[in-house]
């Protein structure tokens, strides 16, 4: 399939980063600095490359707001793009309900792998999207106003539906919750409403995961996530609708980068605000409505750099790379989910065990995951070069 003209570069090369920051797991950096324990360069690196346990945002936490948003920025482009090929809007709609399930069932698969059964869970980045697609296609079709209206309907209603869920009475099972009732990251107050595996999302899930051929009965999901945070996730991506009509109006760049600004500091301020208030904490495992406003802070602001450089400035000579991959982000989540173990593999197998220690072993794993992030790219780049961009 040929390269689609007239693209926003600058939301290719933000996914494109975003990608490469998922993609680069296989770098280990938490295995260096375990290797290397006095050193906080090592140290502040494997922190941002992975999630933090509860409150709190690393770099890692905002691959998943980053992809989320972009699906929002794209789509006044997507509309039109469809609509100028004479679709009607009936077509549009189904299309993006297809869409939808080849992503949520594409989601399923990529978990599914190495289980002896389909593994039916929906809280990873495509399964996620896939759920609130539908509804983000409706309201690209309505005006400002009654998306900006949407989204204040899902940051108060998902609010008050925690809020309202009742707390772990004295003779709860914490083992089937799968955590420690005095867990350091626990919250105490109105506050303790959000906290892992004992909230409503988590709740939703115990009924709703059962409802599918299971090896053993869902309990708990270890790391907290829920499939009820699509809800949430939706307004991660009405916030990238909004800059998305931003970017397609006839303002000047200048003021939109302003826009950008205002609203990614707006955003940062109001999430951590309402943290510290005990309003709501700011957690990205259950995309909590305060996650929404500050990981959408850093999107405006991510968005606002990258609109800059490229698409203000014009300096795109050093985007090459995460242009590669950035148009081409289903393939690069493919190649990374379902190929990774297998280029491990088989580089293990041709070039030896002990290839990756020619530097010392502290060293083994950044070697061994670059030589696998150099040819998941090289691949990407050979797509490209062949106009093969894999596209739902």
């Amino acid at each position: 399939m040929p390269a689609l003209p007239n693209r926003l570069t600058s939301a290719d090369v933000y996914r494109g980063f975003v990608m490469l920051l998922m993609m680069g797991e296989v770098l280990r950096f938490n295995k260096v600095s375990e290797a290397l324990p006095e050193s906080t360069f090592w140290s502040f690196l494997a922190f941002h490359q992975d999630h933090v346990e509860w409150i709190g945002c690393s770099l890692h936490d905002l691959i998943q707001p980053s992809f989320s948003f972009l699906v929002g920025v794209v789509l006044p482009y997507s509309i039109a793009s469809r609509l100028t090929q004479e679709s009607s809007f009936s077509k549009v709609f189904v299309h993006a309900i297809k869409r939808s399930l080849i992503l949520i069932i594409l989601g399923v698969f990529l978990r599914s792998q190495y289980k002896t059964q389909t593994y039916f869970t929906f809280e990873d980045t495509l399964s996620q999207i896939g759920l609130g697609y539908p509804f983000l296609l409706l309201l690209g079709f309505r005006s400002q106003k009654i998306q900006i209206a949407a989204l204040i309907i899902i940051l108060i209603g998902y609010w008050l539906a925690f809020a309202l869920y009742p707390l772990p009475n004295i003779n709860f099972d914490y083992s089937n919750a799968g955590v420690i009732k005095d867990w350091e990251h626990n919250l105490t107050g109105f506050a303790a409403h959000w906290n892992k595996n004992t909230n409503l999302a988590w709740a939703f899930d115990r009924w709703f995961l059962n409802l599918f051929p299971r090896e053993k009965p869902f309990l708990f999901n270890g790391g907290g996530y829920a499939t009820l945070s699509f809800i949430p996730t939706l307004g991660t991506m009405i916030l990238g609708l909004l800059a998305g009509n931003v970017l397609k109006s006839v303002t000047i760049p200048r003021k939109k980068l302003k826009i950008f600004i205002i609203l990614g500091i707006s955003g940062l301020a109001i999430g951590l605000i309402l943290n510290w208030l005990g309003i709501c904490p700011n957690v990205k495992r259950i995309w909590t409505p305060t996650w929404v406003l500050f990981s959408g802070g850093w999107c405006f602001l991510l968005l606002a750099f990258f609109y800059w450089m490229v698409d203000v400035e014009q300096k795109s000579n050093w985007t090459y790379c995460l242009k590669v991959i950035g148009m081409n982000s289903i393939a690069a989540y493919f190649i990374a989910d379902a190929l990774g173990a297998y280029i491990s593999k088989s580089l293990k197998i041709h070039l030896g065990e002990n290839y990756s220690t020619i530097f010392g072993t502290p060293y083994q794993y950044l070697i061994h995951g670059g030589l696998m992030l150099l040819i998941y790219w090289l691949i990407l780049r050979w797509m490209f070069n062949k106009n093969l961009f894999i596209r739902i």
